[in-house]
């Protein structure tokens, strides 16, 4: 009767992990609460009462280390894989560890566990390694294609900026003649500087890149883009446009009618780190953010500074 019960609890969970599956891909609502849901029931609910069924029919107790490892291996890469497709906070490091952890501590246990049990089948072995092989390769694409298609998504971001960019081009008077224009045209000049650089280490233009974002050939690379710059001597990392936007905040403040929007020009230019830090700016904005993601960022950044300095008056 128990087991007809644990049955009847995977099936349902996996039914609703498939169909939470269903609805992510074709994006309707409701799809990350069947996913967390049918997950968190898989794993906190089916799999400990399966396991705890199994061991107590098998009867040995030399089992018990190899029922909790399974089960908390299943916890660790289940959960790393709802992470993932929630896109929640600190999924890559879950991820990380889940990867691996299978053959640094599953296998390990269930190989010494076996090895005592004479009628233990080696096919059974050859399954398990089988399995965990598949898992791995899952995973590894799962953070691939998770990565890709969210650095793609925002590709229209990069396009929008630059079709704002294009009208605000033709109503802007591109003015100088105060300190306030001239601190917003040394920001612009640095962000295309920024750009330029980055660009050219990755054999690109940035006119190229407002035409077709989707020519980067490493778009989800972490790194790359704060390397380029301290290569090409803006050090410490990335000082040259923090203090612009920093000098143009302090410009903003004592210019009538900036004022207020002084204010909150550190959250407009992303300058406030999540951890309130400046000294963090550089690592957050761009080498922490995938390479596309930097780029977008400064497109933003740059369509941003362009409305403000279209507010000036003649």
């Amino acid at each position: 009767m128990m087991k007809q019960k644990i049955y009847i609890l995977g099936v349902v969970t996996v039914i609703i992990v498939f169909v939470g599956t269903v609805f992510k891909v074709n994006h309707w609502q409701g799809a990350g609460i069947l996913l967390t849901t049918g997950i968190s029931a898989l794993v906190l609910v089916f799999l400990p009462l399966a396991l705890i069924n199994h061991y107590r029919s098998e009867g040995e107790k030399q089992s018990l280390v190899l029922h909790l490892v399974t089960w908390l291996t299943s916890f660790i890469v289940f959960t790393s894989i709802l992470f993932k497709i929630q896109h929640w906070s600190h999924a890559g490091i879950l991820l990380a560890i889940a990867i691996p952890f299978p053959y640094l501590v599953f296998l390990p246990v269930f190989l010494v566990t076996t090895s005592k049990n004479k009628n233990f089948s080696i096919y059974n072995t050859v399954f398990v390694l089988l399995l965990l092989v598949i898992n791995s390769v899952f995973s590894a694409l799962l953070a691939l294609n998770v990565s890709r298609d969210r650095v793609y998504d925002s590709y229209n971001l990069s396009r929008n900026y630059n079709k704002i960019e294009l009208a605000i081009n033709q109503l802007d008077s591109m003015r100088t003649d105060n300190q306030l224009a001239g601190n917003i045209n040394y920001v612009l000049e640095t962000i295309n500087e920024y750009k330029e650089t980055i660009l050219k280490q990755e054999n690109q233009s940035v006119d190229k890149w407002n035409k077709d974002p989707n020519g980067l050939m490493r778009p989800e690379i972490k790194g790359v883009a704060a390397q380029a710059l301290l290569n090409s001597g803006d050090s410490p990392g990335g000082s040259k446009l923090y203090e612009g936007l920093s000098n143009l905040v302090r410009n903003m403040e004592t210019t009538p009618g900036f004022e207020d929007l002084s204010k909150r020009a550190p959250l407009i230019f992303d300058m406030v780190t999540p951890d309130g830090n400046p000294l963090d700016w550089f690592s957050w904005k761009f080498n922490d953010n995938n390479l596309a993601w930097v780029l977008i960022y400064l497109d933003g950044l740059e369509t941003n500074l362009k409305l403000i300095r279209a507010t000036l008056n003649p």
